[in-house]
């Protein structure tokens, strides 16, 4: 069968990592030491894939510069505590050498801040196999299609030959705005209900049938 993508472009968390539940924690705990209100688990995972400032914003709009930075400081204090224990789901390793031994390009677009990209690479041992990386800070923040575009532009693909990987109705709207293929993950942040409007070529609720679809049509 033809090979019908060059480029398998990735989400961080929620997709590769297992982090949602951390990511939450440390919105909630920020939240309290800000004296906010603390969101529900299911508010703080309906903005996970923003940058963190817009996230930040969604949940408290109209707070204070101040309150913000006090807000991203205890996020990045609680995240940063526990980041040692983040995991990355089964087979992830394994599966990103695959597509790289079959000739994929490989690449990450997230809306983690640079330094907390390249932690989490170096950490995990995934950087090398990445040929392109966008982070929340360098780009517009998902959904704008900002971060796929410089990708793209960087690796001389255009966007039909490319797919995006996500949990949330961002990462499809993003490709979406890029006039990109989209997958949806259902494993990590958001519900299928939640991805399915935004036209994926397939959801997936595990990581492993992610890997079985992208063996057997990308």
């Amino acid at each position: 069968m033809p090979r019908q993508f060059d480029v398998l472009i990735f989400d961080w968390d929620g997709t590769l990592a297992d982090s949602t539940q951390i990511i939450v924690d440390a919105l909630q705990a920020a939240s309290h030491d800000t004296d906010l209100p603390v969101p529900s688990p299911e508010k703080s995972r309906s903005i996970i894939g923003l940058g963190l400032r817009e996230a930040l914003a969604e949940l408290f709009p109209g707070v204070s510069t101040d309150i913000q930075d006090r807000l991203v400081d205890r996020y990045r204090h609680h995240y940063y505590a526990r980041h040692d224990d983040i995991a990355l789901f089964e087979g992830v390793p394994d599966a990103i050498q695959e597509f790289e031994d079959a000739g994929f390009m490989l690449a990450v677009a997230t809306g983690k801040g640079r330094g907390g990209l390249n932690l989490a690479l170096e950490k995990t041992g995934l950087g090398r196999h990445f040929h392109a990386t966008r982070c929340a800070g360098e780009c517009q923040s998902k959904p704008h299609p900002q971060m796929l575009e410089e990708i793209l532009d960087e690796l001389g693909v255009m966007p039909e030959r490319a797919v995006m990987i996500g949990d949330t109705h961002f990462d499809l709207q993003m490709a979406q705005n890029a006039r990109m293929a989209g997958l949806g993950v259902s494993y990590g942040a958001q519900a299928h209900e939640n991805l399915l409007p935004h036209a994926p070529l397939a959801c997936f609720d595990s990581f492993a049938k992610l890997h079985a679809w992208l063996k057997l049509n990308a």
